[in-house]
């Protein structure tokens, strides 16, 4: 029988690993609704969001209705609200926009490299020293990279010419979701992980309507079973649930080690894209992605750099 201490830390592993993999879903059911509908981004986008606000809802209502809650101060609203719209309305629309013209396994890869990104974000606003094993791996997960999507760009562009623009759009996304990381390992520690958390996700609900609002014409009531079937599955399996179990692992098993624990995401989405979407693994691909996963690892445990990429 287990000891309740390697109990709670192997329990914290797992809820970690399932939470990475679930995170890893929403790029195939974004590339199912597209490939199964002609429904558009703003629109899958909204009703991801529509499934998804009222959790986030009802648990930011149960936070702040504890006797220990810490009410937010003026700045403290507005920041949670900005970062949260970062994290998770801006870099989803990059996000679906671009996995209109990439693979989920590429996207996947591309989105990975955000601890990188945190890193140098990092380094240029607060003036953090990057170490000689730092810049190590970040030369070993861009090695990765261009392997990977090298591979890639030869198989896709022969289909679609517009294969370099979507992993532009991926790449803005990896930026902007780095942000969010900055910017929530701020807040975090004076307003909590998890009050953050719905907080934050609420506001990027609000923002992602308010956008559809504004610039569609679609109605969300007249959209086909299909479409809604898949928008809340990503809200529910790709979206609310990892977002818990992530926070949740990480007060288990700390940062590092949850870091580690999330690095079975690309891994997750090549995998289910290879069996649910038809898409083909080269050797290339998978010796990129074992490059990425190297240095987003060598610099993770180090600076507890953690989180799968949700968007």
């Amino acid at each position: 029988m287990l000891a309740p201490k390697r109990a709670h830390f192997i329990g914290g592993i797992v809820i970690c690993v399932v939470g990475a993999v679930c995170f890893s879903t929403k790029a195939i059911f974004v590339k199912l609704a597209f490939r199964d509908s002609t429904v558009d981004v703003p629109t899958l986008l909204a009703l991801r969001m529509i499934f998804s606000l009222p959790f986030f809802a009802i648990f930011a209502f149960a936070h702040s209705s504890k006797q220990a809650n810490v009410k937010f101060n003026r700045r403290q609203w507005a920041s949670v609200a900005f970062i949260g719209c970062l994290g998770y309305y801006i870099s989803s629309l990059l996000d679906f926009t671009g996995l209109q013209y990439v693979s989920a396994g590429i996207e996947r890869l591309i989105l990975f490299i955000y601890p990188t990104l945190v890193l140098l974000m990092s380094a240029l606003l607060f003036k953090e020293r990057i170490t000689l094993r730092q810049w190590a791996a970040v030369v070993i997960t861009y090695s990765g990279l261009a392997l990977a999507f090298i591979s890639e760009a030869s198989f896709q562009t022969a289909q679609t010419d517009n294969f370099y623009w979507g992993s532009f759009l991926i790449l803005a996304c990896a930026v902007t979701y780095a942000g969010y990381i900055v910017g929530s390992g701020k807040l975090i520690p004076m307003v909590g992980a998890a009050k953050f958390n719905s907080y934050a996700m609420s506001f990027a609900s609000v923002a992602v309507l308010i956008h559809f609002y504004f610039i569609s014409n679609q109605s969300l009531f007249n959209v086909s079973p299909t479409v809604y079937l898949y928008s809340a599955l990503m809200a529910i399996l790709s979206t609310v649930i990892p977002s818990y179990l992530v926070v949740e692992g990480i007060k288990r098993i700390g940062s590092n080690n949850a870091a580690i624990a999330g690095s079975i995401g690309p891994v997750s989405t090549i995998f289910q894209a290879y069996i649910f979407l038809g898409e083909s693994v080269s050797w290339i691909q998978i010796l990129g992605t074992v490059l990425i996963l190297a240095g987003v690892m060598l610099i993770s445990v180090r600076r507890g750099v953690v989180g799968a990429v949700g968007d």
